[in-house]
């Protein structure tokens, strides 16, 4: 098969997820879905919660800033869940979550090097930046750092990425949802090449 139609089903793949999240905006349950994607991304699924909550905020605008709320609120209380995991659960969970993401442990040597250089503030860019932030949660744990100063970045990180988005979507939904809908194609494959590019932004770096 060529690489074309490949191509052509993972777009169309992409754009179905997407119609969806937009049609889900409308659903009573939707911010508890957003709250829980946030929940699970930040200690083991793969996932971001970012399309979900610029789906939900472009589709209304005026409820984004509450969108971007439940989406740190979530985001948060997962990173505890990580920390929870890399501290108590390091030896059955978490070394199965590494097996996923990282079997080489080459990204888990460099998280800990960053670690020695920046301190916390390599957290608070894992959680600002498309860098897989669950790996550093459980790192967080696993390592023993203080637990205030972890939930500090975490909260600082993650609130800044999410109400900026939701500010943006406030006041430019509408304009941002039709430049997605005119470049989406090209939207998506970027979008994936970013979320695969956080793990070569460690890998390399």
């Amino acid at each position: 098969m060529s690489r074309i139609p490949i191509l052509g089903h993972f777009i169309r793949f992409v754009r179905k997820l997407y119609d969806w999240m937009l049609a889900f905006a409308d659903k009573p349950y939707a911010g508890r879905a957003l709250f829980g994607l946030s929940f699970i991304e930040s200690s083991f699924f793969p996932i971001p919660p970012d399309p979900l909550l610029l789906a939900m905020g472009a589709e209304k605008p005026d409820q984004a800033i509450r969108f971007a709320g439940i989406t740190t609120l979530g985001s948060v209380l997962g990173a505890i869940l990580g920390f929870a995991i890399g501290m108590f659960l390091m030896d059955t969970v978490g070394e199965w979550l590494l097996d996923i993401y990282d079997k080489d442990r080459h990204t888990w040597e460099k998280i800990g090097t960053w670690f020695d250089e920046y301190g916390m503030l390599a957290l608070l860019m894992a959680a600002i930046t498309p860098i897989p932030f669950k790996v550093f949660t459980i790192f967080s744990g696993a390592a023993g750092f203080a637990f205030l100063p972890f939930l500090g970045a975490c909260i600082v990180g993650r609130a800044f990425r999410f109400y900026l988005e939701g500010i943006l979507l406030k006041y430019f939904g509408k304009p941002i949802l039709e430049w997605m809908e005119k470049w989406f194609d090209i939207l998506s494959i970027l979008f994936t090449l970013l979320l695969i590019g956080g793990f070569v932004i460690i890998k390399y770096l």
